[in-house]
C-alpha cells in the first residue's frame, strides 16, 4: 500500500513538473487561430491567409485561417475580445469591425476600438466603385448623372452596413447632395459575395477595396469608376482619382488590414508577434503576394500602429457626425 501511494506521489510529482515546463514554454508552442471576421474570399480573409503563409514560418508555429463572418465583422472581432489574452486567438482587424462600427454605431457593438491590442498593421487597400462592363455607365459622369436622376431605383452591395463599403457610397451621395434619394443598400456577409452578386446583374454598383476586384476589372468583367487613392493606380491608369473628380473627400475612405490581440496579452507574446509582423516588411514573398491581391504592403507597429488605428476610429467618429450616422446605423 505505502509502495503504490509514493508511486503515485511520483506520478503527480512529474505530471506537475511536465505541466509547468509546458506552461512556461516559450511562446508559441502549439498552433495559432487567426480570426477573420468576413466571408472567405475578401479583403480580411486574403490578408489573413497571405499573413498566415508567411508569419507561421517566422514564428515556427502553423498559423489557422478561421473565418468567423456576421454583423459587419461583429462576431468575429467579439470572439477575439473574449478570448484568452495568450497569443493563441488573434484578429484580423479591418476598418469596419475596428473603426467604423466602434465610431458610428457603439450600440451595437458590444466593444471600443480600443478594447483590443493593435500589434501591428499589414496592409492598406486601394478603394474604389465599379459597375459590371455591360452597365450603361461607361464612366464616372454617367455614373453620377445616373445617381442623381434615379437613386432610388438603384441599388448597391456591400459587406455589411457600416464598412468602408458602406461609407464610401454614403458620402458620395452626400457629395453628390441626393438628400433621400439614394439607392438601395443589399448587405452581403463580405465584399467577395457583394462582387458575385454584381457579376450576376443581382445590384448596380459595389464600392470596396480594388484588390478583391482588380482581376476582373483587368479582364474586362467589371468597370471601375474611380479610385480614392492620392493619385492613380498603377494597375489601373485610366482610372481617375477621387481628387481628379472634385470628389476630396473621398480620399478618406480606404481599406486596411492589421493584427490585433486580446487586452491582457503578455509583453513577452506582444514582442514575439510584433517582431514576425515587422519582419515581413523585408519579407519579398509576403510583400508580392500583397501586391498581387492589389494591395500596398504599409507595415507598422507598436505606437505607430496604435496611432494609426486611433486615428482611423477619430476619422469615421468625425465623417459619422456629419454625415449625421452616429449611433443611427443597426
Amino acid at each position: 500500500m505505502h509502495r503504490y501511494f509514493y508511486k503515485m506521489m511520483g506520478v503527480c510529482a512529474y505530471c506537475f513538473i511536465l505541466n509547468n515546463a509546458f506552461a512556461q514554454a516559450p511562446y508559441p508552442n502549439r498552433p495559432i487561430t487567426l480570426v477573420a471576421p468576413y466571408a472567405a474570399g475578401g479583403d480580411s480573409d486574403l490578408a489573413a491567409r497571405a499573413f498566415a503563409n508567411h508569419a507561421s514560418s517566422i514564428l515556427g508555429q502553423s498559423i489557422i485561417v478561421v473565418n468567423r463572418p456576421g454583423a459587419s465583422g461583429v462576431i468575429g472581432s467579439d470572439f477575439v475580445r473574449r478570448a484568452a489574452p495568450d497569443g493563441y486567438t488573434l484578429l484580423l482587424s479591418r476598418p469596419g469591425s475596428q473603426s467604423i462600427l466602434p465610431a458610428i454605431s457603439p450600440s451595437m457593438t458590444k466593444y471600443k476600438w480600443d478594447d483590443f491590442i493593435t500589434v501591428g498593421i499589414l496592409e492598406i487597400n486601394p478603394y474604389g466603385c465599379v459597375v459590371r462592363e455591360d452597365s450603361p455607365y461607361k464612366n464616372y459622369d454617367e455614373f453620377a448623372q445616373a445617381l442623381k436622376t434615379r437613386g432610388p431605383s438603384m441599388n448597391y452591395g456591400t459587406a455589411g452596413t457600416a464598412t468602408t463599403n458602406d461609407m464610401g457610397p454614403r458620402l458620395l451621395f452626400t457629395l453628390l447632395n441626393l438628400g433621400e434619394k439614394i439607392p438601395q443598400q443589399v448587405p452581403f456577409k463580405g465584399t467577395n459575395e457583394a462582387v458575385t452578386a454584381l457579376m450576376a446583374g443581382q445590384i448596380d454598383f459595389s464600392c470596396g477595396s480594388i484588390g478583391t476586384m482588380l482581376s476582373l476589372i483587368k479582364a474586362g468583367k467589371l468597370r471601375a469608376l474611380l479610385v480614392t487613392t492620392p493619385t492613380r493606380n498603377k494597375d489601373l491608369p485610366d482610372v481617375p482619382t477621387a481628387n481628379q473628380l472634385g470628389l476630396e473627400r473621398m480620399e478618406q475612405i480606404i481599406g486596411w488590414s492589421g493584427i490585433d490581440a486580446p487586452l491582457g496579452t503578455p509583453k513577452a507574446v506582444l514582442d514575439k508577434l510584433t517582431e514576425a509582423i515587422a519582419s515581413l516588411d523585408k519579407n519579398a514573398n509576403w510583400r508580392a503576394a500583397t501586391e498581387l491581391m492589389g494591395s500596398v504592403p504599409y507595415i507598422k507597429v507598436n505606437r505607430d500602429a496604435e496611432q494609426f488605428a486611433k486615428q482611423q476610429y477619430e476619422t469615421y467618429f468625425n465623417l459619422g457626425k456629419r454625415l449625421d450616422l452616429v449611433d443611427k446605423i443597426n
